[in-house]
């Protein structure tokens, strides 16, 4: 199937979805479980926690689906709701423990666990040595290629604070993968 026969198919079941057919849900859904799985691997460093909000996420896309606007891709409205998910998990970690101490046993606990399971390319590894408030920028511009703008409001941050979390986090991985 073309790219364009493909975005035809994704119209056609989002309109499908969006007036309450269960089944063109479904078939949206599988199609980007998989997608989904790896962004949330790449932004938690840990495969129970992405596997936890992976559910969640398509959870509340199957409650949410009505309110769908088709401004985006359905892929895009899946990494959106996922995104924000993932960033009131970590706002609720921070306000029931201390932040920089829950951070950094984080940091520790999910850095030994890539580098137990050797499947973790360096960058990886570097990139969990981030704050998640800075890798989730990293993540969605770089790998993604979302704008600016969408990672603002994804992380309900101005546009400048994004651009400098991005200054900050490439100098720091480049730092560190230079040491390597």
């Amino acid at each position: 199937m073309s790219g364009a026969e493909s975005q035809f198919e994704e119209e056609r079941l989002v309109a499908l979805a969006v007036r309450g057919d269960d089944e063109a849900l479904a078939s949206l859904l599988r199609g980007g479980y998989a997608m989904l799985y790896r962004y949330m691997l790449k932004i938690t460093m840990n495969k129970a926690i992405a596997e936890d909000l992976v559910q969640e996420t398509m959870l509340k896309a199957i409650e949410r689906i009505g309110d769908f606007q088709r401004r985006s891709k359905f892929s895009t409205w899946l990494i959106s709701i996922a995104t924000r998910l993932y960033l009131d998990e970590m706002r609720k970690e921070q306000r029931a423990q201390k932040w920089q101490t829950a951070e950094q046993a984080l940091q520790g606990i999910r850095f030994q666990a890539a580098m137990q399971q050797q499947e973790w390319p360096l960058a990886l590894d570097a990139l969990g040595g981030l704050s998640y408030e800075i890798r989730v920028p990293i993540l969605l511009k770089y790998y993604y290629g979302y704008a600016y703008e969408e990672i603002a409001a994804w992380m309900d941050i101005p546009v400048g604070t994004v651009k400098s979390r991005l200054h900050n986090g490439l100098a720091r991985l480049r730092k560190e993968l230079k040491d390597e």
